[in-house]
């Protein structure tokens, strides 16, 4: 769907590192008449931490650019991030995003950035938000400890010892538990779009899908996992559906290392994963916007766990932000728990589970 141009647009790439991780990324426009993807990359998010997001607009790029302007910001200075708790404070963040983009100051902000709002314009103006949104998946290294947050379906995944493991769930209207919400709310699923529109089930923006005020955020569940790292960890992926939808987490993991065999820069290797999607021509798939963030890891990983420790995600239920579009309701208490509770699901699969390789253990 969209507007394609007559030839694909060249690449964005950046490379960075710190004492703990080295990062490469790339992002490319491709065959789209308009670039929707942002990202933020920060290897210093504070003395111990790193932060890196792909952002996947869709409607437009405001919101994805905001995200990227100001989500890791929400994350930094909320309480629970001062007190380590940084699953909360992600959570925290990602609901703050649609609270931002409301009212006259959300109205200025958002055009700034580009959106035309004019019709919005007038210092008592009510600004509802905007109908435009964003997949939101974000991975914060802290020491061995990986949070990786996800609303959407840009994908965060793992290479350990090869293997590869998605740490997040692709939010599509056909997984059960997403048509389930979306019936509850109202909506309706036509063609694999939440009312016909939208491919995806759960962003930030998309506020025409948010407006019933009884049913609180709180009840939408996009996933925050949380994994100890180890010295079998090789590398994570963070990269939108332009990616993934030409190549499985496991083609892609296999495609980086025998490319690092003979290219160390970074950003040298994703520009490679794009080329390798990029379509010939503007007709199927390939033609998407495409971001893609590469981060190693430097060993040993400091105070990691013991071999044989599980890469499995945090058993706690972390409601986070970024609203089902079609969504106003979500799980009811007593409901299935999310799959921030689960273990990691496999790869090529993005919705099935297993149980990963373990630390220490022979593949």
């Amino acid at each position: 769907m969209g507007i394609y141009l007559s030839s694909p647009t060249e690449k964005f790439s950046e490379d960075g590192e710190n004492v703990r991780v080295i990062y490469g990324l790339s992002s490319m426009q491709g065959w789209r008449a308009a670039m929707e993807d942002a990202h933020a990359a920060i290897t210093d998010f504070d003395a111990s931490t790193s932060f890196f997001g792909v952002y996947d607009g869709h409607g437009g790029k405001v919101v994805a650019k905001f995200c990227a302007k100001y989500l890791h910001q929400q994350v930094l200075k909320h309480e629970a991030y001062l007190q380590g708790d940084i699953g909360t404070a992600i959570q925290k963040a990602f609901f703050r995003m649609d609270e931002m983009m409301c009212g006259q100051r959300g109205w200025r902000e958002l055009a700034a950035l580009g959106d035309r709002l004019n019709k919005f314009r007038g210092p008592h103006s009510y600004f509802p938000g905007p109908t435009s949104g964003c997949t939101a998946n974000v991975a914060i290294m802290r020491e061995n400890q990986l949070i990786v947050a996800n609303a959407g379906d840009s994908r965060c995944v793992i290479s350990r010892k090869g293997q590869a493991y998605n740490l997040s769930r692709d939010h599509k209207p056909d997984l059960e538990v997403e048509r389930e919400r979306i019936l509850k709310a109202g909506g309706f699923i036509h063609a694999g779009r939440v009312n016909g529109s939208l491919n995806l089930a759960r962003a930030i923006g998309d506020m025409e899908f948010k407006q019933n005020k009884f049913l609180p955020a709180e009840k939408q569940n996009p996933d925050i996992n949380i994994v100890d790292l180890c010295d079998d960890d090789d590398f994570i992926v963070l990269a939108c559906d332009g990616v993934w939808d030409c190549m499985s987490s496991q083609q892609l993991v296999d495609f980086i290392h025998e490319q690092l065999k003979s290219e160390s820069k970074l950003s040298a290797v994703c520009e490679r994963v794009l080329d390798r999607c990029l379509a010939p021509t503007a007709g199927g798939e390939g033609c998407d916007n495409m971001t893609m963030i590469l981060v190693q890891f430097k060993k040993p990983i400091l105070s990691g766990s013991s071999p044989g420790d599980e890469p499995s995600a945090s058993s706690e239920k972390l409601p986070a932000s970024g609203a089902s579009p079609g969504d106003e309701s979500s799980a009811s208490p007593g409901d299935e728990p999310s799959a921030s509770s689960e273990k990691l699901p496999a790869s090529v699969d993005v919705n099935a589970e297993s149980k990963p390789v373990e630390c220490g253990s022979s593949s």
